[in-house]
């Protein structure tokens, strides 16, 4: 049963304190859970840090100042997000029970982090599409639901700034608090683990097709971080020249995750392709048309990087969904599934793709069916 509600000032000092809980423990969630599903942590918080700071942040190798301006971003967001739920809309949640906050954990991350996906972010107040086109929806309401379960000990936190003792919710939040601290706990090991070339062991029965997979996505995007850092060093507009650090720093942070897997998965094969599997990877840019990038200059540079790697990128899209079709671990799938998205997601940054047309081809690049690439486009500049 639901408990008289507090004062509202009592009400707000305890969810400001709850968001700071909330955030830091999905913020230590988000950083040891990366690596597991395919994702560089660093490279995550520099494009959440890029929604305040635009291009600015983005570089080739995430920076720790940058990282934390996207940790601090994403903290104050969580904590916001806590004092709408129990401060603005308190006269109807800051009384409810833990077990009634436990199962709104679900709705409420759905909810806050489908507006920050489809409008705060890529349209009002902060018009920055990158974060939408760039992270799948669902990183981002993983990250909200690792905030909301925290939400259940709002009852004991409000008994605390009110001074009631004992308070009738201090056994649940003992025992939910430790059920956290486990769990972050048993994530914590698995990272150690896999920074020691340890992963949980290959799941599923198609380790063949993985290991292919794996194998010729490190090849296509070494040669996409290639072609990217071209354009970071020669790129005539400063917006695409921001875009291809973010690809560097994406494509090798995925790389990096895919190197630890391979040797945690298959440590007595070679991760390295063949002449014939390089040949037949989708989107892969010949050694002449490599040169001609390397030739150009001025104004000719931006329109030819665009379409070579809008071709590059509709590979890597291929490749993942092929991979989403067939591959037997889910952490494969999952990491098939945000190349799709992000590389479908920069073909569209790098023609200029803004507001509710981002919002649109997010979506589109979130939910296609596999095998569904984006249409081939003409050449065109970067938009700032």
């Amino acid at each position: 049963m639901p408990i008289r509600p507090p004062g509202p000032g009592s009400a707000w000092r305890a969810a400001a304190l709850l968001g700071l809980f909330s955030s830091t423990f999905s913020t230590l969630v988000s950083q040891l859970t990366a690596a597991r599903i395919g994702r560089d942590a660093m490279v995550d918080w520099m494009v959440v840090a890029a929604i305040p700071l635009r291009d600015a942040a983005l570089s080739p190798e995430p920076t720790w100042p940058v990282v934390a301006a996207g940790i601090l971003f994403h903290q104050w967001a969580d904590v916001s997000w806590a004092l709408v739920f129990f401060g603005l809309l308190g006269r109807w949640t800051a009384g409810l029970s833990p077990a009634t906050l436990l199962v709104l954990c679900g709705p409420w991350a759905l909810l806050t982090s489908f507006l920050e996906w489809v409008m705060l972010v890529p349209l009002l107040p902060f018009r920055q599409p990158i974060f939408t086109l760039a992270q799948p929806y669902w990183i981002g309401f993983l990250v909200h639901l690792a905030s909301a379960s925290i939400y259940p000990l709002f009852p004991s936190l409000r008994d605390w700034i009110e001074g009631r003792r004992p308070s009738p919710h201090r056994g649940f939040a003992a025992v939910w608090a430790g059920l956290a601290a486990a769990g972050a706990s048993g994530l914590g090991v698995l990272a150690v683990l896999g920074w020691l070339g340890w992963e949980v062991p290959h799941l599923g029965n198609e380790a063949a097709h993985d290991q292919s997979t794996l194998r010729r996505m490190i090849e296509h995007h070494a040669q996409g971080a290639q072609l990217a850092a071209l354009a970071v060093e020669r790129a005539e507009d400063p917006h695409l020249r921001a875009l291809a650090a973010l690809m560097v720093a994406a494509q090798n942070g995925e790389i990096a995750v895919m190197v630890q897997w391979w040797d945690s998965w298959f440590p007595a094969l070679s991760s390295l392709c063949t002449p014939q599997e390089r040949e037949a990877m989708p989107g892969m840019v010949r050694p002449d048309e490599v040169e001609a990038l390397r030739r150009s200059g001025g104004r000719d540079f931006d329109p030819l990087f665009v379409t070579l790697m809008s071709r590059h990128h509709a590979g890597a899209v291929r490749m993942a969904d092929e991979a989403l079709a067939r591959a037997g671990d889910p952490r494969v799938r999952l990491l098939s599934h945000a190349i799709r998205h992000q590389q479908r997601g920069e073909i569209d940054l790098m023609h200029g793709s803004r507001d509710l047309a981002a919002v649109a081809a997010a979506a589109r690049n979130l939910m296609l069916p596999f095998g569904r690439v984006p249409a081939d486009r003409a050449p065109s500049r970067a938009q700032p």
